[in-house]
């Protein structure tokens, strides 16, 4: 109920097209409910062997052909405005859900793999728009029959009417029962079918790793293993709602019997026509026929809602904390950062930062080396306000950067990171990132300063190339330079170069570090890397190993010193 209290809302939206909707179908059901008496009054012409009124026939029968025109008519244009309703509310959900996608913390899109968001937002939609679509074509046409008929029948006769009334709640039982059993099943499948998403996602995403390794043959398996387990629960969702439809439609064919036989006592007793009979059988099938239908889209009407459940479940998600109004404004940047005993850790139960504490003062070169797994990237997290600090504080310029926007933040620093981020467009559009105001010299210039001009003149239509998603066959290296081009067409006034030049080839690497050199001049920088030989310049070292900082000075300090970076240091360059 709460999934469809939610449904209902995004419709009431709609109001003027489901009133609509509505009309549409109440005259649609009141024509179609008139056919049968129409039909009924044809047979009552049939006064005897040749004694039949041919001229009213024909009359009545022009007649219902003009009520069945106008309701086809009206059945057509009701379902016109259902598709509008539903892709309208389609929309809506899709829109929210992707909006909260904008504001969820890196906490959820790290812990949830991206294929099943994916499969929330397009998959479970889609599956949500069928039942949708379903429920408001079926609903409307359905209770307004049902009323409709139970309305023509108490007025021709009322005792038949009764027995029908008493026989309908069997049919209703039976379609609930079905109906609460094949929703958790639903549920189940929709939960399968966004692994499998994820899992393909995953392996389309690092298909060069697979063929690397050699690991095709245990993908499949795992492929196989939850595309079985999706048949299994597809299979017994779609058998056990499968049996709304039989099972109501055995009720309702025990109440046309009970009808059929009911009005022939009545018509022997010369209380009734057989014309009027007729019409009766004829409601006593239409009143029937809504159940069935409905009872399917009670069926689809689960899957739906199982499916409504997961978007929603996603819409509902914590949010971000909200910095719309944050009273404090970063201006005139020097790169000041004060980190003071900062605690953080990304599962509450394992701890990673511990009493960090760390001043940095305008114009320095901080470098962070260490294991993998010791925080090095979990500081530019913090510092970038990607993840906010368990207990602490980080002060930029004086002002705690929890009360900064987090735009606002962001705009004062500059990152290339190892993993590059490229979207289909042109070269230019990747190193502009849309924004207007560069001309065609400034890009030039950047792409100089980072050594990636060179490759680009010799791309098809040189900065006008279109790359595909992710740099389509860009190598790697290639991808690394149009990142590290962004920042040299606006350096911000702290940066941040997290393995910056892990993928580029030493020659090339030597002449951007130079380019990095002159471009850090004046600019708080930090540093991340796992080759030593690239930060022998930086003012300072931080060495962390368990989420703390054990080691802090220059290159040459550390080295004298003896510890834990003299050994990293010399495990890369002794013989």
């Amino acid at each position: 109920m709460r999934e469809l209290k939610r449904v209902l809302k995004y419709a009431a939206a709609y109001r003027v097209l489901i009133f609509f909707s509505i009309l549409f179908a109440v005259v649609s059901a009141i024509l179609a409910l008139y056919a049968p008496i129409i039909a009924g009054q044809v047979v009552d012409c049939i006064i005897g062997k040749g004694d039949v009124d041919f001229d009213l026939v024909r009359q009545l029968l022009i007649r219902m052909g003009i009520v069945v025109i106008v309701s086809a008519l009206c059945q057509w244009f009701m379902y016109g405005v259902n598709n509008k309703i539903t892709f309208g509310v389609v929309r809506d959900v899709r829109n929210d859900a992707f909006d909260k996608l904008q504001i969820l913390p890196f906490e959820y899109l790290d812990s949830h793999p991206q294929g099943e968001v994916v499969s929330r937002i397009i998959a479970d939609v889609d599956q949500f728009a069928d039942g949708l679509l379903m429920g408001f074509t079926q609903l409307f046409t359905g209770v307004v029959t049902i009323l409709g008929t139970l309305a023509f029948m108490f007025y021709l006769q009322w005792q038949i009417a009764f027995v029908v009334v008493v026989l309908t709640p069997v049919s209703l039982l039976v379609a609930r029962f079905i109906a609460t059993r094949s929703y958790k099943l639903f549920g189940e499948q929709s939960k399968a079918r966004a692994e499998q998403t994820a899992l393909i996602d995953e392996m389309i995403g690092s298909l060069k790793v697979v063929k690397a390794f050699g690991h095709e043959a245990e993908n499949e398996t795992v492929f196989n293993e939850i595309n079985d387990r999706l048949a299994a629960t597809s299979l017994k969702a779609t058998f056990i709602s499968s049996l709304t439809n039989p099972s109501t439609r055995v009720v309702n064919n025990i109440v046309y019997a009970f009808v059929a036989l009911f009005g022939a006592f009545v018509c022997v007793g010369s209380l009734m026509s057989v014309g009027e009979l007729t019409i009766f059988l004829s409601y006593a099938t239409q009143y029937t026929k809504p159940f069935n239908e409905i009872s399917g889209v009670v069926t689809e009407l689960q899957n739906a809602l199982a499916c409504a459940k997961r978007v929603f479940d996603l819409i509902d998600e914590t949010p971000e904390i909200s910095d719309t109004n944050a009273p404090e404004k970063l201006e005139d940047v020097k790169g000041n950062i004060e980190i003071d005993d900062v605690f953080f850790s990304y599962d509450k139960e394992k701890e990673l930062i511990k009493n960090l504490t760390l001043s940095v003062k305008e114009g320095q070169r901080v470098a962070i080396v260490g294991p993998t797994g010791s925080g090095k990237t979990t500081i530019i997290n913090l510092l970038m306000r990607f993840y906010d600090v368990d207990k602490g504080s980080i002060i930029v310029e004086n002002k705690n950067i929890r009360d900064l926007k987090r735009e606002n933040l962001r705009e004062n620093y500059g990152m290339v990171l190892q993993e590059t981020w490229l979207r289909t467009g042109t070269i230019r559009d990747n190193i502009t990132l849309g924004r207007a105001g560069y001309s065609d010299e400034e890009v030039i210039e950047a792409a100089k300063k980072s050594h990636a001009h060179s490759f680009i003149k010799r791309l098809p239509n040189g900065y006008d190339t279109v790359i595909g998603e992710d740099g389509g066959l860009l190598s790697q290296g290639q991808k690394q330079l149009l990142c590290i081009t962004r920042i040299m067409l606006n350096v911000p006034p702290m940066l941040i170069l997290d393995e910056a030049t892990s993928s580029i080839d030493t020659r090339t690497e030597m002449r951007i570090q130079r380019a990095f050199q002159k471009m850090m001049i004046g600019r708080t920088s930090f540093i991340v890397a796992h080759r030593l030989s690239t930060i022998r310049e930086a003012d300072r070292i931080l060495v962390m190993k368990d989420g703390r900082i054990i080691e802090q000075g220059d290159h040459n300090s550390l080295l004298e010193k003896g510890g834990f970076y003299s050994e990293l240091y010399r495990s890369q360059f002794e013989q």
